[in-house]
């Protein structure tokens, strides 16, 4: 078994970026990286991240659009229909709203919006009203990223949201396809896999990536990590559980700011020239080691996510400026 301390981190740092995938043991070594050489690995990842996006972080926000309706039973998600979490439930937003918060995006320095829906998947009604909402945005803030997140998505429904000026699909893979079936029974990894196959054969930018610290193991981070780097993931979301009172996962806590750290390294050296989003759960597993975070990924969300708070948007872009990086203009 290959030790951090047997690794040449400046031929890794050339080896990625000349297009080669790290070979698992080495992969493994990065993830168990002894505490006190976590800077080291930081610094090699910097590399690779500056490689591709140089100092840039990009700002992006959310939008709850319908909220709490889900007949899926993930058992992390306060919107699931086994969560009792004590949540706001409503069906789709109107089209004002979902331009309204557009609106509220582009005024706290997001580059991409993302309008996500709890749902197994879109209704052709849904397609529409949506589709209406991402032209309407379009046609008012042409420079701002759309993204959506609708559960299984059909190449068809696919077709209809890039024709209406949509450009990113998110749909998670959350974990390995072995610890799948431990986080939900309604719906397999591989349903997952096609959708995000639907998005790429539509003209779309994929997006999908994880949640950390659902109680899998070192083998389900990597599994995940790789299945990132091989499906061409262009943009990797990478989420620490934060835990809510009412689901099944409320009391899990098995992350470290470390942890988290080495995750995102991993991903990063999986995904030199991937986006990697820094997502939920950053601000309750990093704390005061946020800043570090962006060594490793050139994006992240503020104002909150679908049902838990977040940094606002002033405070983090001076996290960012603090950590000596820059925000993302438009």
């Amino acid at each position: 078994m290959i030790q951090f301390e047997d690794l040449d981190l400046d031929q890794i740092v050339a080896d990625v970026l000349a297009g080669a995938e790290l070979a698992r043991p080495i992969a493994r070594a990065l993830l168990d990286c002894p505490d006190d050489r976590l800077p080291d690995l930081l610094a090699a990842t910097l590399k690779v991240r500056e490689a591709a996006f140089g100092r840039r972080v990009k700002i992006c926000m959310l939008r709850n659009a319908q909220s709490g309706i889900c007949p899926e039973d993930c058992s992390y998600c306060s919107q699931s229909r086994i969560s009792k979490a004590d949540i706001a439930v409503y069906k789709l937003q109107s089209v004002a709203q979902l331009v309204d918060g557009a609106r509220s995006a582009v005024d706290n320095g997001a580059r991409r919006y993302c309008m996500v829906c709890s749902m197994r998947g879109p209704r052709d009604s849904d397609i529409e009203h949506l589709g209406e909402a991402c032209e309407r945005v379009r046609a008012e803030f042409p420079q701002l990223e759309l993204c959506l997140s609708i559960g299984l998505t059909s190449r068809p429904q696919a077709d209809a949201l890039k024709d209406a000026g949509a450009g990113w699909i998110n749909h998670n893979l959350n974990t390995s396809r072995r610890f799948y079936p431990q986080i939900c029974s309604t719906h397999t990894w591989d349903d997952r896999v096609a959708t995000i196959e639907n998005v790429r054969a539509a003209g779309m930018n994929t997006c999908s990536g994880g949640i950390i610290g659902m109680g899998e193991e070192d083998d389900d981070i990597l599994d995940l990590a790789y299945a990132t780097r091989r499906l061409a993931i262009d943009s990797v979301p990478i989420n620490f559980l934060h835990p809510i009172k009412g689901t099944p996962l409320a009391a899990m806590r098995q992350l470290s700011p470390e942890r988290c750290l080495k995750t995102a390294c991993l991903f990063r050296l999986l995904n030199p020239f991937s986006e990697i989003r820094a997502a939920g759960g950053r601000e309750l597993n990093l704390g005061v080691r946020q800043p570090e975070l962006f060594k490793a990924v050139n994006s992240i969300f503020v104002n909150g996510y679908l049902t838990t708070p977040g940094l606002a948007s002033v405070p983090t872009q001076e996290l960012i400026e603090r950590a000596g990086f820059e925000v993302e203009q438009g």
